[in-house]
């Protein structure tokens, strides 16, 4: 019997007003002509009110290194968004989340990397909370930190550059990052 990690994981293909448009193999995404697809992000929590930024993989197809939001990750085909956002929690950080609450329905970028690797997805953003620490899947993450929402703020206002184009942008949209 085959493992859900066993199979080639494909994305979900979109048009331009956001429709279903078919399937792609992941591997084949993130190129030079990235196809609109679906993603999300997630911001968690912890009891404190700090929130979870990670610092992507060094091996990341994508801005590796850089640092950005608590995860992000992609739907399989049929797979509720809230169970994928369950899912990747789990599996790049080792967490079980809760309160899971969508944040921004239509977020959506376009960003391309100093490689030339275009992110091109229409990317809804949770926001969920954890009373645990993570334990890092170091293929995804190399580390993290817990940090004011303020500071956050602060931090992504004054140097843009140092995190991922698209949390640059979401935590500007998220009114829990407003001092």
């Amino acid at each position: 019997m085959q493992t859900a990690n066993a199979l080639e994981e494909h994305v979900i293909l979109l048009d331009d007003e956001g429709r279903h448009i078919g399937t792609a193999p992941k591997y084949s995404m993130h190129g030079s002509d990235t196809v609109l697809h679906l993603a999300f992000s997630c911001y968690v929590f912890n009891p404190l009110g700090e929130v979870l930024v990670t610092r992507r993989a060094l091996t990341k197809k994508t801005w590796p290194g850089v640092w950005t939001n608590s995860f992000c990750g992609h739907p399989l085909p049929a797979e509720p968004l809230t169970q994928a956002v369950e899912r990747r929690a789990s599996h790049e950080l080792g967490l079980q989340i809760e309160a899971i609450d969508l944040a921004l329905p239509r977020f959506r970028y376009r960003a391309t990397d100093s490689s030339g690797i275009v992110e091109n997805e229409i990317c809804p953003v949770y926001q969920a909370r954890t009373g645990q620490e993570p334990n890092l899947n170091p293929d995804e993450v190399a580390e993290y930190a817990w940090t004011r929402p303020a500071d956050l703020y602060r931090a992504v206002t004054d140097a843009p550059w140092a995190f991922s184009p698209w949390m640059a942008l979401q935590v500007h949209e998220l009114d829990s990052f407003r001092a």
